[in-house]
This record gives C-alpha cells, structure tokens and sequence, in this order.
C-alpha cells in the first residue's frame, strides 16, 4: 500500500535497510546513557542544524510527539496567558488542550482564504503566541513572512510554531520563531513515535526563569540532561537512528523545498482542470505546499477514495467537520514520483 495520508505517511523507501543496519549494529539495545547513544544524538542534533538552516545557538531536543510538545509549552513556558492563532481543526486542538493547562488561554481565528489580521491581534498579555504554521487539517499553510511580522510586532514574546506536517519539505525561517516542534512522520518519512523540539536562547531563558521542575518532560529538566546529549527518560533510539540515516540522505532543504513546490504546482494543475475536485482553500497565497485539501462532492469522494484503495493508494480522509466533503494528499518528500503518476492517473477518472 501506498500511503498519501498526511502523516503517518509512506516512509523512505530505505527505511527497511536502514532497520537491518541498526540491528547488525547493534542500535537497538544501546543504552541511552551509554557513550554510543551520546554520539548519535549529536550527529543527529547536528546534521539537522545543518539540513534544515537552524542557528546554531538553538536547543534541539527529542520529545515522543508533536502533541507532547503543546504539554511541554504549557507546562514549563506559559505562567498565566497564551494566544493562539488558528484556522483549524489542529491549531484548535492546540488551543483546547493548553486551556486545560492554562485556563487564560485565549484565542483568535481567522478564515481558511485569508492570512491572520495582525492589527487585530492582541496579544500584549500572552507569554507565549502559539501558531500552527501547517494547517494538516485543511491544507493550508502560515508563509514565513506572517511568522517574521508576528516576532516584529511582538518582539519580546516567545513564538511558538507547530511546524509538524511542513518541517523537512519546506525551508523554515527558525531565526523569527522561538519554540519549533515537528514529528518525524510526514516530511522526515519516518515511523511515528518521535519529535524534535526546537527552541531559541530566548525560549530557553524563560524556561530556566520559570524553572518548573514537576514533570519528567519539564524542560528545564529536558535542558539539563540535553546539555550531555540525553533525555530525561529513555528515548526512541531507533527513531532518533532512522532520523540521523535520513538526515545523512537528505541534502539541504532548499532543494527538498523546490521539489515539493514544483509537486505542489503539478497537483494544483491537475486539479485546476477538474469540474468536480477543486481544492477546498481558493487562495493560492495560503494553500499548504505539503498537504494538499482536495472538495468534491461526497459520494464522488467515497466512491474514488474506495477505488484507490483497492489498487493499493491510500488517500486521507477528510478530517473533521470536513471529513465526507474532502480528502487529502500528502505531498511529503519521501513520496515517488512513479507513485504520484499512479494517483493522478486513478484521479482523472473522477474529473
């Protein structure tokens, strides 16, 4: 099967070798204390650095789950108040869980064709603004440039940005955010069960000022033990492996980011020139490059999603109040070319 979801998505096509080699090396019972696993997680840390254009003063850790890293945010960055702009169902779920955490928790949306209204934002109580930078709910995306105009605006507050279905198939600007987080499963090709958390010198002084210390994923426990290279509980080594294989391969971002831009335009043709399978988002300023919302009519969309099924092409469902009406794409960098020309040649026949 294979698999378009948008995350977990298909995985990189050397993933099995690479399991085979972390076994015959021995990966899979390394102790994460052990002077072995120290090595691999600065290759790693290091070789992300340097793929993905991150300054070098900023602190990389290794969290189970981009979801864990809106428990870490909350926990050891935010006192009082948060602000989180959103458009969707996950920037949404974000939002939700931090108010239970954090009940001063406010938030402002904005809609699926628009970018968010910055004169209107305000946001001059919140510790933390919160933004989902990739929509995966509805394929839409926040532009680096909204993000550089949020951190002008409000340079003294902390900019989190869950990049968690972009980060690896888009160049990122890290230098106007100050918490980053992702998990491997979308544009890394990787099997779910580990994130990166990204954070600048700026994030990482308010968590040493807070100091919150109550939980084993308190990041100011995490910032201690990752000054050695390690993590305060026993990480997924194999994943963090994977992760490091896949960095070696990868090559600088610019070049994956031209390729899923030029993916991207291929989809956008293709389905421009369709009467019945339009993509949800109109305006091409906000549609996501890496996950591609596709409307239609819902019998047509059962019908078709059924079809690719059955020859082996595993479509997104809808996700939400958006499920029986749309389907999503992944459009992620371990995805082949062959295996899209497959899927647009199944998705003429519903044109």
């Amino acid at each position: 099967m294979i698999s378009f979801y948008p995350g977990p998505s298909q995985v990189h096509s050397n993933i099995s070798r690479w399991v085979k080699s972390a076994q015959q090396k021995g990966v899979l019972s390394m102790n994460h204390r052990s002077p072995e696993f120290i090595r691999l997680s600065k290759k790693t840390i290091k070789l992300l650095k340097n793929r993905l254009d991150i300054p070098a003063n900023y602190t990389v850790f290794f969290t189970s789950s981009a979801t864990e890293c809106w428990e870490i945010i909350a926990q050891s960055l935010i006192v009082d108040e948060s602000m989180h702009i959103f458009n969707g169902a996950f920037g949404e779920k974000w939002y939700d869980y931090t108010k239970r955490l954090r009940p001063k928790a406010q938030s402002t949306q904005f809609d699926l064709n628009k970018l968010p209204n910055l004169r209107s934002l305000s946001a001059s109580n919140a510790e933390v603004i919160c933004l989902t930078q990739n929509e995966t709910s509805n394929g839409t995306q926040v532009p680096n440039a909204t993000i550089t105009a949020i951190k002008k605006l409000y340079p003294k507050k902390l900019i989190a940005v869950d990049a968690t279905s972009s980060m690896g198939g888009v160049y990122l600007n890290f230098k106007n955010g100050d918490i980053w987080f992702a998990s491997v499963q979308k544009c890394f090709g990787l099997p779910a069960g580990l994130a990166v958390m990204i954070c600048s010198p700026q994030a990482m002084k308010q968590a040493r000022k807070i100091n919150e210390q109550t939980h084993y994923n308190s990041l100011s426990a995490m910032d201690k033990m990752m000054a050695h290279w390690q993590t305060t509980y026993t990480p997924n080594v194999l994943g963090i492996y994977l992760f490091s294989r896949m960095l070696e391969k990868m090559g600088d971002i610019t070049k994956v980011a031209k390729k899923i831009v030029r993916r991207h335009n291929e989809w956008l043709a293709f389905f421009y020139d369709s009467d019945k399978l339009k993509p949800l988002a109109f305006n091409t300023n906000v549609l996501s490059k890496t996950v591609i919302a596709i409307k239609g009519n819902p019998d047509l969309i059962k019908k078709l999603k059924s079809n690719a099924r059955k020859k082996g092409l595993l479509l997104g469902e809808g996700y939400g109040n958006l499920k029986a009406e749309t389907f999503r794409i992944a459009n992620f960098p371990a995805i082949r070319k062959k295996d899209i020309l497959r899927l647009m040649n199944l998705l003429k026949e519903y044109k």
